[in-house]
């Protein structure tokens, strides 16, 4: 077992790691991949204790022993008498066995009985792999194990450490040898200099990577172009000399500044990931409208007089402060709460989906992946692309809902409401638990969506973006309508 938590490492005052924390279960077998100085030998000098990490905390299970990539000046080899000695100086295991992984390492031509300290580097880096599978620490890390060794020996490697009986983490540009073995992937990400877990083998890891990293280049490419969008619609604010103006121009110059700093790096390595949504389903060109509704609260009136009328595939967002009945009148428009006057009127082929800030639908308990399947009745093959576009990589899919963060759990409920078959989705407060990318990500699903839309939402570029045609102003019942 290891357990990293918020390990953090500078290198000649560059930081190389920030932040960084995973968790290896006793028994897994982990490959470690990353370019090349992303600090994949640097990490396993740090759980070999033989670095010191600047700050965070590492916890193992068990005796832990290092073969780093190449060996050439050991005392423990140099020191040794035979080969023999090296490898198995208490006489453990018979000569013939010794003799078979020497063989397997392509090494038949040496003998027991040679001295160790004549050996070249990549044959002493053999050895050491050799002794170190021999005594089999319950946590061994191997540097690119296979740095010395043709196609033959490499296959006798993977097949030996395969079957490996404890735990094994491995750094190797020969991973796919071991992809049947491999249960996790420990993912270095240069950008934020911090580990990415990926449960399941390497070709899932490259899969499911290569998605995540789509997503965050469209985010990407989407956020550039709001903000160069604000930005021409700030030059050509330009001309308005009034003070509310220029105090506009100025909230807008401070909201691009900001937006500007919380873009994210783009991935080294993206391409674009295409999904298809569900059609809604049908329903009549009125799906839904009220008239003069009123509602209090013992003797606090929330509403009074609302009329609304949506159309089919219109999207609707109402605003307004805290208090102002927003989330009362969705609710009566669901049926939720009765109003104390007026009526409702749904069409019969209304089928609704809810987004609540509470997150009240879910079972903490269920999976990921049974979560989806249950609430949308969808194949896993059109589920796996959404939870990969809405960040939900192959190892967080068997993770239980409970488990996740509130950011998580709101683009679950989302991919979920985008996944079925609704004809009006209500959306109360969506972004709130979001970071930046995580809105733009929901902010693209939502665009691709083509039923109507009822959105709250105190975040002004969400609303923008997602181009109503009515807005809604509570408590003073002002409807605005855009028309194009």
């Amino acid at each position: 077992m290891i357990r990293v938590s918020n390990l953090k490492f500078r290198y000649g005052g560059e930081p190389v790691f920030d932040g960084v924390s995973f968790f290896v279960n006793k028994g897994e077998k982990v490959g470690l991949v990353g370019q090349n100085g992303s600090g994949k030998s640097t990490l396993f000098r740090i759980l070999a204790g033989i670095e010191a990490q600047d700050e965070g905390r590492i916890e193992m299970g068990g005796k832990i022993w290092l073969v780093p990539q190449e060996i050439r000046q050991d005392m423990l080899i140099d020191g040794a008498e035979s080969i023999s000695d090296y490898l198995d100086l208490e006489k453990q295991h018979p000569e013939f066995e010794l003799k078979q992984m020497l063989a397997g390492m392509e090494m038949k031509r040496v003998k027991l009985t040679d001295l160790p300290i004549n050996l070249s580097g990549g044959q002493k880096t053999k050895l050491a792999i050799i002794k170190a599978l021999l005594a089999q620490p319950e946590i061994l890390l191997l540097d690119e194990p296979t740095n010395f060794l043709d196609v033959n020996g490499k296959r006798w490697m993977f097949e030996t450490l395969a079957k490996y009986p404890k735990t094994l983490l491995v750094v190797s540009h020969d991973l796919p040898l071991l992809n049947k073995t491999i249960t996790k992937v420990l993912y270095i990400n240069p950008q934020f200099r911090k580990i990415d877990e990926y449960v399941g083998n390497y070709d899932k890891f490259l899969k499911q990577k290569a998605e995540k990293e789509a997503l965050i280049k469209r985010q990407i490419e989407t956020e550039k172009k709001h903000i160069a969008q604000m930005k021409e619609s700030l030059v050509k604010s330009a001309g308005v000399k009034s003070s509310k103006g220029v105090r506009q121009r100025m909230n807008v110059k401070r909201r691009l500044e900001k937006m500007e700093e919380m873009l994210p790096p783009m991935p080294a390595e993206a391409k674009k990931i295409k999904v298809v949504l569900p059609e809604p389903i049908w329903v009549g060109e009125l799906p839904i409208f009220c008239e003069n509704i009123s509602k209090s609260f013992g003797e606090n009136k929330v509403l009074s007089g609302v009329n609304l009328t949506i159309r089919r595939g219109e999207r609707v967002v109402f605003l307004g402060p805290n208090g102002a009945g927003k989330s009362t009148l969705i609710k009566i428009l669901l049926g939720v709460y009765e109003a104390d006057s007026g009526r409702v009127v749904r069409d019969a082929k209304l089928k609704t989906g809810y987004y609540t800030q509470e997150l009240e639908n879910f079972d903490y308990g269920m999976k990921v992946l049974e979560t989806v399947r249950i609430k949308t009745s969808k194949s896993e093959a059109m589920i796996r692309p959404i939870l990969a576009k809405f960040l939900f990589p192959f190892d967080k899919l068997e993770q239980k809902v409970g488990t996740l963060s509130g950011g998580e759990k709101t683009r679950l409920s989302i991919a979920c409401l985008l996944l079925s078959d609704f004809n009006l989705l209500v959306l109360d407060e969506p972004t709130t638990y979001l970071d930046v990318l995580s809105q733009r990500l929901i902010l693209e699903g939502l665009k691709e969506y083509k039923g109507a839309m009822i959105l709250v939402s105190h975040n002004p570029e969400f609303v923008d973006e997602i181009a109503p045609r009515q807005r809604l102003y509570l408590p003073e019942n002002r409807i605005e309508v855009t028309t194009t």
